[in-house]
């Protein structure tokens, strides 16, 4: 890495170095179960400019998340947090049949499955074939392939969304400028984002270093998050802390010029 994947600036400072480790899904197969497995170094590093706390890249997304071993329908108690987000966004934002939402990352169709149900027009947009392939088989229409600007402009060719949702995926994008550069393309002018991703801040104060492996390749701060939200023409007007994750946090974007009014929340956290 030759620099902060976010400001470019140089990686001069060491947040934690946790030694060698191999990729934390990438399973051996059976018959390799004796074979050499590589191991990579997990050295995390801090940007002393935008404070972005961030692993070099070894391995390719695409060699990461193209088959991928985690199903999101396996956990109960994430369905049923899934569940309550989709009946309060629905009702907060007035989502309905005439709405569109557009889920990144979405996995087997935990989440969009349940939009689906209140007849709410839908799409997801999954890497990884196999996972994707169970939420097309439960009527979830579905991309498989990484997002990023190429793809929101394709989006935005058939029509602006009204909410984009992102859970747990920031932290899996190695191009985050690029990731993030493409959610205003395909947002509606009055459009809702929501990205939930692990709080830095809990990391730290919990020591929660078992977070920390070669997929997440990086860890937000609310400052942080902001910070690139910014510079990508989209505002955060409010944030809810999650105890999902050991402490997540739920940020709302819009464009800059959107309507949706700061929270006190989020003026809160910000201070």
């Amino acid at each position: 890495m030759t620099g902060c994947r976010f400001c470019g600036a140089a990686l001069e400072d060491e947040f934690a170095d946790l030694g060698m480790s191999p990729l934390a899904n990438s399973y051996l197969r059976p018959e390799r179960v004796n074979a050499m497995e590589p191991f990579y170094p997990l050295r995390v590093l801090v940007c002393r400019t935008c404070f972005l706390v961030q692993l070099e890249a070894y391995e390719s997304a695409a060699h990461i998340f193209t088959e991928y071993a985690y199903f999101s329908s396996y956990s109960t108690s994430w369905l049923d947090h899934a569940r309550r987000y989709v009946e309060m966004v629905v009702e907060r934002f007035g989502l309905g049949p005439n709405s569109g939402v557009v889920e990144l990352a979405s996995n087997d169709g935990y989440l969009l499955q349940y939009f689906h149900d209140r007849g709410i027009p839908v799409l997801g947009v999954e890497p990884a074939a196999n996972v994707a392939q169970v939420a097309i088989e439960r009527g979830i229409p579905t991309r498989v392939e990484f997002f990023g600007a190429r793809t929101a402009r394709s989006l935005a060719g058939e029509g602006t969304v009204d909410l984009l949702v992102g859970n747990n995926v920031l932290a899996h994008v190695p191009d985050l400028n690029d990731f993030v550069g493409g959610m205003p393309l395909v947002l509606a002018p009055e459009g809702v984002i929501t990205i939930e991703f692990p709080h830095l801040m809990r990391l730290v104060e919990q020591n929660q270093f078992d977070t920390i492996y070669h997929e997440h390749f990086s860890y937000f701060s609310f400052f942080t998050a902001r910070r690139v939200f910014a510079a990508h023409g989209l505002r955060i007007f409010d944030v809810d802390e999650l105890s999902t994750h050991g402490g997540s946090l739920r940020i709302y974007g819009c464009h800059e010029s959107a309507s949706h009014a700061e929270t006190a929340r989020a003026r809160e956290l910000a201070d």
